[in-house]
């Protein structure tokens, strides 16, 4: 590989990122501008931000790793991520959303449920969740990142991780939200042109699409007996009904991520940067098609890998990576792709992590600055811009902290775990804000609470991965989870914590004082 080509293509990305962060600098005067990008984005760059956001290096490196696995049945999850995460979630969440946030003064998604429920208990708790849980996200997120980039600049792990991380805080903490949704657009961008290629290259790598779909199904009896006795019939094949690993792809993966994609504050306060329902109208289809495009196309190279490695090397992709499903693609690119394709492919990788990251640090911040400080010492006067910009830097270091301590193959899992604990905590409660008056202040916080606990209990004695790693279980009781019969080890959380969530939510609310009907009004004038 070409050192000073690799290094200039680099460098000119990084000059562009640098001038939109400087642009977004420049736009920003305001606290509404800094936080929510002036409530004026242009559609284009709302829904190419929103897809970048979604989409990121856990994406394209995890997952892309777990489709090499697991096979096509992933292909479910884009279904789901196009039904709910684009049309669901702008039609019947984001047009709500947008007025009511406007109604409310609402700047990020702890205040809109704050406002919403006339409650800054329940803003603080919000950002007090976000706080604690996303910067997990963060950390498999930079780790995605930081993988591509030892690989590619063959340097250490710790330092590509760290170097990843300062690039991205210096157009965040300056630029605000309008700098992150610039360089999401452009990062966007380069992501889908990468990702349509990569699917073209491997196919003509491949003998076409017909032959290596055939390949690829003909490979079943290459299956090694440790994942046949899980359910893994092939890699054109979903996984036997009822079986181990048909529990994992359906509950832990497809509706854990497909689901969970409603509750993501980064996501969420998107909604709130466009002036008008027409805007997020126009914003549908390009959603939609970035995210065909970034979830479907790196799902069947990852699957497909296996042929190539296999045609290769005798081997299939998880023993080329030793086991470690985050180096999967990775090793792909390296060894299948030409070398200007690895340029082009790392720069989608860093826009991948970094458009996804420079939300997710923006959304800690100002969930420790506006939402959390602000609230708990009201009597001082703080500057939002300052103190969010604050907020973003121990976001960052947590989120660093984090990632050197995770162990290989996280990515996918923890996205996973993140994306049901929001859905846990926060998706009955915002759900309720939008379309159930009846919802009561104290029944969101109750909620919220229960949706967050019992998704830790059933992370920490119930879900096999989690527990047997935490080793709490093991402390307390002896046992490494608490219910070792067969499927409810396997289950996620998603599908305890969900429902008791939602009954906790109803209950509750009909048992308390209602909100009171002027600022139910208020919060629905025009929606």
């Amino acid at each position: 590989m070409n050192t000073f080509t690799l290094g200039f293509v680099v460098v000119i990305y990084l000059l562009v990122i640098a001038y939109l962060g400087y642009k977004g600098y420049r736009d920003t005067k305001t606290t509404k501008d800094y936080l929510l990008a002036g409530r004026d984005i242009h559609p284009f760059v709302m829904a190419m931000s929103y897809g970048a956001t979604f989409i990121s290096t856990s994406a394209i490196i995890g997952f892309g790793g777990v489709a090499a696995v697991f096979g096509m049945g992933l292909i479910w999850l884009t279904v789901l991520n196009i039904l709910v995460g684009v049309f669901i979630a702008f039609i019947f969440f984001g047009r709500i959303t947008r007025k009511m946030g406007h109604n409310l003064n609402a700047h990020t998604f702890p205040e809109f449920l704050g406002n919403r429920f006339q409650s800054k208990k329940i803003q603080i708790i919000t950002s007090a969740v976000i706080f604690l849980t996303m910067p997990l996200y963060a950390a498999v997120v930079l780790i995605g990142g930081a993988r591509f980039i030892e690989s590619i600049f063959e340097i250490d792990f710790s330092i590509a991780l760290t170097f990843f991380s300062l690039i991205i805080a210096a157009y965040v903490i300056a630029g605000g939200l309008k700098g992150v949704m610039y360089t999401d657009a452009l990062q966007g961008t380069i992501m889908f042109l990468s990702l349509f290629f990569l699917l073209v290259f491997t196919y003509v790598k491949l003998g076409g699409v017909t032959a290596a779909h055939e390949a690829l199904t003909n490979m079943a009896s290459l299956i090694p007996e440790g994942l046949k006795a899980k359910g893994h019939i092939g890699w054109t094949s979903f996984p036997i009904f009822n079986s181990g690993w048909w529990w994992v792809l359906t509950t832990n993966i497809i509706l854990g991520v497909g689901i969970g994609v409603l509750a993501q504050p980064q996501l969420i306060v998107r909604f709130m940067t466009v002036k008008s329902n027409r805007e997020l109208n126009r914003a549908v289809l390009i959603g939609g098609i970035f995210i065909f495009v970034a979830t479907g196309f790196i799902f069947t190279v990852g699957a497909l890998s296996n042929v190539f490695f296999y045609n290769e090397s005798g081997q299939l992709a998880i023993q080329m990576a030793k086991g470690n499903i985050d180096l999967i693609i990775p090793n792909f690119i390296n060894s299948a792709m030409p070398e200007w394709f690895v340029y082009l492919f790392m720069l989608a990788l860093l826009s991948a992590g970094m458009s996804t990251l420079s939300s997710q640090f923006h959304t800690i911040g100002t969930a420790i600055g506006r939402d959390f400080i602000e609230n708990v010492f009201p009597k001082k006067k703080f500057d939002s811009m300052m103190i969010s910009k604050i907020g973003i830097v121990i976001a960052i270091a947590a989120s660093i902290l984090i990632g050197y301590s995770l162990p290989g193959s996280i990515i996918a899992r923890g996205t996973a775990i993140f994306f049901g604990i929001c859905a846990a905590a926060f998706l009955p409660v915002y759900f309720a804000s939008l379309y159930w008056k009846r919802a009561t202040k104290t029944a969101a916080v109750w909620s919220i609470v229960a949706g967050l606990l019992t998704s830790g209990f059933a992370l920490a004695f119930l879900h096999q991965k989690e527990a047997v790693a935490l080793g709490i279980s093991q402390a307390l009781f002896g046992k490494d989870f608490l219910i070792a019969k067969f499927p409810w080890m396997l289950i996620d959380p998603i599908l305890y914590a969900m429902p008791v969530s939602i009954i906790v939510l109803v209950v509750v609310s009909y048992f308390t004082k209602k909100t009171p009907a002027g600022h139910i009004e208020k919060c629905y004038k025009g929606v």
